[in-house]
């Protein structure tokens, strides 16, 4: 369960006027951005920017500040003079701000606010038609994504401030609407995250409307239910988990229900990610279980409090970690049974002959060849192995699958048990075929570094044969498979080094038997593989 915030996260977080409306005249920057704004429609952007920090921090307030400069340059309603006398911040219970303003030619105080159209529309006490006729073009706005804003304002002659903005007798300027583009990224990878078995759910504090819109253009299932955060507050958690399976949409969310419902669908077994960036986030970020902190726009307390920070923000972002944390757990268990099936012979060579009463079969010089050569090297091509084609197809692995279980135990020693078979054969007929131990030990010895190679390359793809995967690319074996076999040769061919490995020298047909018989082991491995695999899917 992946829950996630819309702006900035699903959007650009780069947000532009789109369109001011009053009622008697409407503006849109698509179709009149080298046209002068009307005069109608100044107050309504003269007072979203009062209503606005001067220093803005927030991308909304940042555009419509740069809104107000573009479209208000050269007027006298951009008040560079006017003192800030107070402010009323937003509130879970006023989802509306107002800031208190003092012009330098007038007694009265001059009050701007802007916020959710409902609570603009409550601040000016409307009737139920004149709300409707608003709701109506609020609708139409939030219908193509956009952000609507709400915006009024009010005149206040006494010197003490009252303590609530629904003290003040506002008026209603109009309606300030904004975009922001969905990441030209998000469809592909929401449609990953939904192929990998990873729920998508979006939290916004947006109009219902408007995040029904840029749910569909994210390639959320926008046709689901939508919860508002009015809905949500009234439910019992019983009531809220039943209603969490077919809801994808939560909208109007105040931050502290952030973490209820990461508490919510946690109680309903859910393995749950969220996004978040400022402080009101920290709690449901903590109680996540991976919290994912905006490193970008996010507040040190959210970074804090996340498991994970994302350093450019970006939705992407998140299903590359997916991706990344599924090939690191799949390759280290491919390694994991590469180690186990590789000791598998090499003990047995060490103890069986013992029992049997052979001549000494492994010394330590071909254990340290052993050692040298192929274990480092599986080190280095399994961490380099790029993530198998089906593996962002597969469903999440259970919160109980251990990195080292039964399933890759098993799978080391059955590869590791047939081979040291294969190897105990040759040697036994190599001694009984050519009476001579140290001939029956070379052929041994090149069954064993050959097969490696193919246990190798067999535990490289889970997914297929590995003879489908000839040619994938992962340089690091083919550079390795070139070294190992040249040091084989020389082990072989220089009298020397043989004799240091009481070697005989192999001739062309012995050669060609040893090569058979480590190919023969590579049949033996992909059996194992297939038998395995039909009885059960080893976690990724």
């Amino acid at each position: 369960m992946l829950c996630v915030d819309k702006t900035g996260t699903l959007t650009a977080n780069r947000m532009a006027l789109r369109t001011l409306w009053t009622g008697s005249a409407a503006y849109d920057s698509l179709q009149a951005e080298a046209a002068p704004l009307q005069e109608a429609l100044h107050e309504v952007l003269e007072f979203a920017v009062l209503a606005s920090h001067r220093r803005a921090f927030d991308p909304i307030e940042s555009a419509i500040t740069n809104a107000g400069q573009r479209l208000l340059a050269n007027t006298e309603q951009l008040h560079a003079d006017w003192t800030l006398v107070d402010d009323y911040p937003l509130s879970p219970e006023m989802l509306a701000m107002s800031r208190v303003w003092q012009s330098p030619d007038r007694r009265e105080r001059m009050i701007a606010a802007k916020g959710a159209p409902e609570a603009i529309v409550d601040l000016c006490h409307f009737d139920a038609a004149h709300r409707a006729m608003i709701a109506e073009q609020v609708a139409s706005m939030a219908a193509i994504g956009l952000r609507v804003l709400g915006v009024a304002r009010a005149t206040f002659h006494a010197e003490v401030l009252p303590d609530n903005q629904h003290d003040f007798e506002f008026e209603f300027l109009g309606l300030v609407a904004l975009e922001d583009p969905v990441r030209p990224d998000v469809p592909q990878a929401i449609a990953e995250c939904h192929a990998a078995g990873i729920r998508v759910v979006m939290i916004t504090g947006d109009h219902p409307a408007t995040a029904v819109s840029v749910a569909r253009q994210a390639g959320l299932a926008a046709d689901g239910k939508v919860m508002t955060g009015v809905e949500l507050a009234a439910l019992s958690d019983d009531e809220l988990r039943m209603r969490l399976a077919d809801t994808a949409i939560f909208c109007r969310v105040q931050p502290e229900q952030k973490l209820r419902l990461v508490q919510a669908f946690r109680a309903g077994g859910e393995v749950v990610a969220m996004t978040g960036d400022g402080v009101n986030d920290a709690p449901a970020l903590k109680a996540a279980h991976i919290g994912v902190a905006m490193g970008a726009r996010g507040t040190d307390v959210a970074r804090e409090a996340a498991a994970l920070v994302l350093l450019n923000d970006d939705f992407s972002s998140l299903v590359t970690a997916v991706r990344y944390g599924r090939r690191v757990f799949a390759n280290l268990r491919k390694a994991i049974v590469f180690v186990i099936a590789v000791h598998v012979p090499i003990v047995g060579l060490s103890i069986v002959p013992v029992l049997l009463g052979w001549p000494m079969l492994l010394m330590p010089v071909h254990i340290l060849f052993l050692q040298l050569i192929i274990d480092p090297a599986c080190s280095v091509v399994f961490e380099a192995e790029p993530l198998e084609a089906d593996a962002m197809t597969a469903r999440p692995r259970s919160p109980e699958a251990h990195l080292f279980d039964a399933a890759v135990l098993t799978r080391g020693l059955w590869q590791g048990a047939g081979l040291l078979a294969l190897l105990l054969a040759v040697y036994a007929g190599g001694r009984f075929g050519t009476n001579s131990d140290d001939v029956a030990r070379a052929m041994t010895f090149t069954v064993l570094v050959l097969s490696n190679l193919g246990l190798i390359q067999t535990n490289r793809f889970w997914g297929h044969t590995s003879w489908r995967g000839i040619g994938t690319s992962n340089s690091h074996f083919g550079w390795i498979t070139l070294a190992t076999l040249a040091l084989l040769g020389v082990v072989l061919s220089i009298p020397g080094i043989s004799r240091l490995f009481a070697f005989a020298p192999l001739t062309p047909a012995l050669l060609l038997i040893s090569a058979g018989v480590a190919l023969l082991s590579l049949l033996w491995f992909e059996g194992v593989k297939w038998g395995l695999d039909r009885r059960r899917q080893p976690a990724r």
